[in-house]
């Protein structure tokens, strides 16, 4: 096992990721200690039960004494975490996160900040529907991108701190990789948060159709509309706050899609066959791009599990 990049780490916010970073930091050696916190006492007391790690009375006692905070909590909550935890934690500790949109997320970290920590915020491309600590596993950010968005032009300091929190995600299994916020927001904005907004909205529509029972849309459901069920059964909260605080890229993202989306219409509409043909053929080179990427497989089902043991998104 590997040296530790970091003695003590704590991490704010005991859901799924924050669960699997607990497991991956002891499994893989990453972290000497881990101590967790989370502002539901249930969570606090499950997360004990199950040996997550020490797990603190308040957000104060998790913070003051680790090399590095990790906020784990829906990104409309990172500011108030952020505040109540920079005044207690120590000279050159770093603060990061992981939310899924960075531009908001990392004006909140810089807010907190009082110029004593190194605030580089970061997020996992990595999770499940599922949530909750007893959601997460050790592998889950084995072979995942872990992007890092640092300020540019900072001192010595920084960048080694930059390092350290690098190489920390890099033991954990995953592929690291430093991007400008709004880039990150422009990309997620189509690879994984416009993906979530239609999952949504399909399920929804499916149970609303007053043409299908209800109980024939559970009963009939094809692999398709499975697999847009179990993206949509993704935490409501998480998915709020990240479509309220990317919402400009993701109305980008919209406005070409429905674009698109009519263009396929008026195919089905006029019988126009090579349309169709064309578009669906495009889209396949693409899915072919992400199997040779390594990003998926081209086995039954994509690789996953099966619906009964399924947990790999």
């Amino acid at each position: 096992m590997s040296e530790p990049i970091f003695s003590r780490i704590a991490i704010i916010g005991v859901g799924l990721i924050g669960s699997s970073i607990a497991r991956a930091a002891v499994e893989y050696g990453a972290a000497g200690e881990v101590i967790l916190y989370d502002a539901d006492t249930g969570v606090r007391a499950r997360s004990e039960e199950i040996g997550l790690g020490t797990v603190a009375p308040t957000l104060e006692a998790a913070v003051s004494d680790a090399d590095c905070v990790i906020v784990c909590v829906p990104v409309g909550a990172i500011g108030a975490v952020a505040a109540g935890a920079v005044p207690n934690m120590k000279y050159g500790a770093i603060l990061t996160d992981v939310g899924s949109v960075k531009s908001e997320a990392a004006k909140a970290l810089h807010a907190a900040s009082d110029g004593r920590i190194h605030v580089i915020p970061g997020h996992p491309i990595a999770g499940t529907e599922q949530s909750g600590p007893d959601a997460g596993f050790a592998t889950l950010f084995r072979g995942a991108w872990h992007i890092l968005t640092p300020l540019s032009g900072q001192d010595e300091a920084y960048q080694t701190a930059t390092d350290a929190l690098a190489a920390f995600w890099k033991q954990l299994g995953a592929r690291v990789e430093a991007m400008d916020s709004g880039r990150h927001d422009r990309v997620l904005a189509i690879t994984s948060h416009l993906p979530h907004l239609i999952a949504f909205n399909i399920v929804t529509t499916a149970f609303d159709l007053e043409s299908v029972e209800e109980g024939e849309v559970v009963k009939y459901s094809a692999g398709g509309f499975r697999d847009f069920t179990r993206i949509a059964a993704s935490d409501p909260v998480m998915w709020r706050d990240v479509f309220l605080n990317n919402k400009d890229a993701v109305l980008e993202c919209l406005g070409r899609f429905s674009e698109d989306l009519a263009v396929l219409q008026r195919a089905i509409r006029w019988g126009d066959g090579d349309t169709l043909i064309r578009e669906f053929t495009r889209a396949r080179t693409i899915r072919k791009a992400i199997i040779d990427a390594g990003q998926d497989s081209r086995a039954v089902n994509f690789g996953r599990n099966s619906p009964e043991t399924e947990d790999e998104d």
